[in-house]
C-alpha cells in the first residue's frame, strides 16, 4: 500500500471519482482511495450470510442507544475508534470464562468458589449455580467482583452429596451470557 503526503491533487478530495473510484477520509484525517464495489445484481445470500446480516442488524440497533454508554466512551478515547464502533465490536463478543477455580470448596457453607472471566469491555455479573448429580439446584447467587478478571462467590448451604456440579454463567453489556460448568 501506497502512503503518500501532502498531495495537493487529492488533498481534500471527498466521493466518488467516475464510476470506478471512491475517495474518503478516515478519523486520523487520511485519505483512502478503493476501487468501487461491483455487486452481481443477481446474488442469492447463503443462508450463514442472512445470519450475518441479521446479527450485524441487531449490532447496529445495540450501538445505536449504547453509544452513548461511558464505558464505551471511555474506551474510544485516544483511538480512532468511536463508541459506537466499541459498541459494534462488543456485541459479536461474548465473555468468556477461564476458569472456575473450586480448590476451596468441599460442600460446606461459607466457602469461596472464583470464576476468572473476562470480555473486549466489561463482565457486568456472574452468577454461580450448585445442582446434585440430579440436577436439583441446592443454591444459587451473584458472585462479587474482586478485581478486573477475578469474580467471588460465598457458599450459604451444605451440599448433601458428594459430587455437586458448579456452573458460572458471565453476562456482559450487550446481555450476552457465557456458561462453563466444572463437577466437584
Amino acid at each position: 500500500m501506497a502512503r503518500i503526503s501532502h498531495n495537493i491533487v487529492i488533498d481534500g478530495l471527498l466521493g466518488s471519482l467516475g464510476k470506478q473510484l471512491i475517495l474518503k477520509h478516515d478519523r486520523a484525517g487520511r485519505t483512502i482511495i478503493s476501487l468501487k464495489p461491483q455487486f452481481d445484481p443477481n446474488r442469492v445470500f447463503t443462508p450463514a450470510q442472512k445470519a450475518q446480516q441479521n446479527a450485524f442488524r441487531e449490532a447496529v440497533a445495540y450501538a445505536g442507544s449504547a453509544q452513548t454508554n461511558p464505558l464505551y466512551i471511555k474506551k474510544a478515547a485516544g483511538t480512532l475508534r468511536t463508541p459506537y464502533n466499541i459498541a459494534v465490536s462488543d456485541w459479536f463478543h461474548a465473555p468468556e470464562i477461564l476458569d472456575i477455580i473450586i480448590d476451596a470448596y468441599t460442600g460446606a457453607p461459607g466457602q469461596p468458589i472464583r470464576v476468572k472471566a473476562i470480555d473486549d469491555v466489561k463482565v457486568t455479573s456472574v452468577t454461580i449455580l450448585i445442582t446434585d448429580e440430579t440436577g436439583a439446584l441446592i443454591e444459587q447467587g451473584p458472585a462479587t467482583q474482586l478485581d478486573r478478571l477475578t469474580w467471588k462467590y460465598t457458599t450459604t448451604v451444605a451440599a448433601p452429596c458428594l459430587q455437586p456440579t458448579i456452573q458460572a454463567a458471565v453476562q456482559d453489556l450487550p446481555g450476552h451470557t457465557t456458561t462453563m460448568e466444572k463437577v466437584k
